[in-house]
């Protein structure tokens, strides 16, 4: 095949738009395959709890909801359908789309991608820490499985705890053919579905410039067309809502990464040397993507068992919040018997809306009984005895199980990435060819100082002039910055120093912080080690996915070149 292929994505996480699937294939313009993205960290966890209540689960069950309205579609149309919704248990989903299609009367072709759990072998890889055992273990596969699958007809490719991004290379590599070291198009395809795979945060969706958004209805899910070479267009269906534009693909590029050099099994794509340029109404076209072989080592993805937690929050009105918030405290452990009984607790006094302050407590211990309505109900017990105008923001609560999310890394060698494919032949997929991850330009700076000149200054949020985009990447938080000219970005270069961005975001002060610069892209991303600890699932930070950083950021004064402001 020549053309491009035409690539949509309906899901961002477990839990998007039902009706994704639908509104897409209803739209006039045609698509080749449809992908779905349903796994997040926090989501095998998610799935791993689902499971030890009704060991049929394990994957994601919208996605059976979402076929029954499109599969008949889908097999007319000669669309694909690629997704990760298998979880933990791929050949689970793939028996319940079987039983799906007969209800309809539809015989789809199916296939599985296995190999990525590797819990019957966490011992001899080294997994568990210390005397603690995760639940999941789940090696990130490639896309080279999906591919085998289109490449032996399968009309739906069931996957595993693949990347998001193999949902894109892997069909792009089967429509064109490519080999395993057609690097720069294995890297413009991964960084295709880096932007897709959150559905419309690709075309407006959480966008920080509202005045840049023409239509505020619910933003359609992207489309990519990625060509033979690598190169893509971003667009989305003509009349759906929201909008396509350099701004919305730069926000998405910069979302939840780490250093320019994008680690994939497949490829390492540099998004340092990725170009974005307009190609008419809602179209981005993405080329210049640089791309070499993978490391050696695979990323498995590791949940634990934490413990229980509980949090009350106490709301603090008016005067003398410091003292009163001491009070509080104060009494709480008093009765409760002492922090020192708690595994761990975390105490926040959080600024809140309407003069008030929050007090947020939160515990933490194996023992269920010592953090469940026991602390609640201290908390409630304060009502009538500490500081005036106090109330809580919740009834009391119950304790509830949390986990921990590690990320570890095991020879691509010693992961079996299998395909079952539709006749039921099981192929094995060899490791893709590995090298040095020191190849290529990526650069990790503290940031420079550049000449002033830029004359008067005002004492403006950073957000006048830069967008910024931010999550979670395990227990790190990124804050990708960029600048809407050229002019803006030298400046923000050589303004938003690492010291700067501590001063700006407190909560850093005594982490480390990495800052990497994306000239291509005038852009800046931050990357705070340890922010959220073990992970969203354990985190007591009230933002635990760290998504309002980046606003929080551009909301922060600093002295804007008053030739920036106008």
């Amino acid at each position: 095949m020549t053309r491009a292929v035409r690539i949509a994505n309906c899901s961002g996480f477990y839990g998007d738009r039902l009706s994704a699937p639908r509104e897409l294939l209803a739209g006039p313009d045609p698509i080749d395959v449809l992908t779905g993205d349903y796994l997040a960290e926090l989501t095998m966890l998610i799935l791993w709890k689902a499971k030890q209540r009704d060991p049929s689960a394990g994957y994601a069950t919208t996605f059976l909801r979402q076929m029954e309205e499109v599969l008949g579609s889908c097999l007319d149309r000669g669309v694909k359908v690629v997704t990760n919704a298998g979880g933990l248990d791929p050949r689970g989903l793939a028996a319940r789309l079987h039983e799906l299609a007969g209800r309809l009367g539809l015989a789809p072709r199916v296939a599985v991608v296995e190999g990525d759990d590797l819990m019957d072998r966490v011992d001899v890889l080294g997994l568990a820490a210390g005397d603690a055992r995760p639940v999941t273990a789940n090696a990130y596969l490639g896309g080279w499985g999906i591919a085998a699958a289109l490449d032996a007809g399968a009309d739906i490719v069931v996957c595993p705890r693949v990347t998001d991004a193999s949902l894109v290379a892997g069909p792009a590599a089967s429509w064109h053919g490519w080999e395993r070291d057609d690097w720069d198009a294995l890297a413009g395809a991964v960084a295709v579905g880096h932007v897709i795979e959150c559905g419309p945060q690709a075309t407006g969706g959480n966008y920080p410039f509202l005045d840049e958004l023409p239509d505020m209805r619910y933003p359609g899910f992207p489309i990519a067309e990625v060509a033979a070479d690598g190169s893509a267009v971003i667009t989305k269906q003509p009349g759906s809502g929201g909008v396509v534009s350099v701004g919305t693909i730069t926000a998405q590029l910069l979302y939840e990464i780490a250093e320019p050099a994008y680690v994939n099994p497949d490829v390492v794509a540099h998004f340092d040397t990725i170009e974005l340029a307009p190609d008419g109404p809602d179209r981005v076209r993405m080329s210049g993507a640089r791309g070499g072989p993978a490391p050696a080592m695979l990323k498995v993805a590791t949940n634990y068992e934490g413990g229980y937690r509980n949090t009350m929050t106490m709301v603090i009105t008016g005067l003398d919040v410091d003292a009163k918030a001491a009070r509080a405290e104060t009494m709480l452990f008093d009765l409760l018997g002492g922090r020192d009984q708690f595994a761990e607790v975390d105490v926040q006094l959080l600024a809140g809306p309407d003069a008030t302050s929050h007090l947020r407590v939160t515990v933490k211990d194996p023992d269920p009984s010592k953090v469940g309505r026991r602390f609640a109900n201290a908390v409630v017990e304060l009502m009538l005895a500490s500081y005036a105008g106090i109330f809580t923001t919740t009834p009391p609560t119950s304790e509830t199980a949390f986990g921990i999310y590690r990320p570890a890394f095991v020879p691509a060698t010693a992961v079996e990435h299998a395909v079952v494919l539709p006749d039921g032949t099981r192929v094995v997929i060899p490791p893709s060819p590995s090298a040095s991850l020191s190849a290529g330009g990526s650069t990790t700076t503290t940031g420079r100082q550049r000449a002033e000149g830029w004359g008067a200054t005002e004492r403006r949020p950073l957000g006048n002039v830069c967008g910024a985009r931010s999550g979670d990447k395990g227990g790190n938080a990124n804050v990708g910055v960029w600048a809407r000219t050229d002019e803006a970005y030298e400046w923000l270069a050589g303004h938003l120093t690492v010291e700067r961005f501590r001063a700006l975001v407190p909560e850093a002060t005594a982490l480390e912080v990495q800052r990497h610069e994306l000239a291509n892209l005038r852009a800046l991303n931050f990357v705070v080690v340890g922010l959220l600890g073990d992970g969203v699932a354990s985190t007591t930070r009230f933002d635990a996915q760290a998504k309002g950083l980046g606003e929080y950021l551009r909301s922060r004064l600093v002295d804007l070149p008053t030739a920036l402001l106008r």
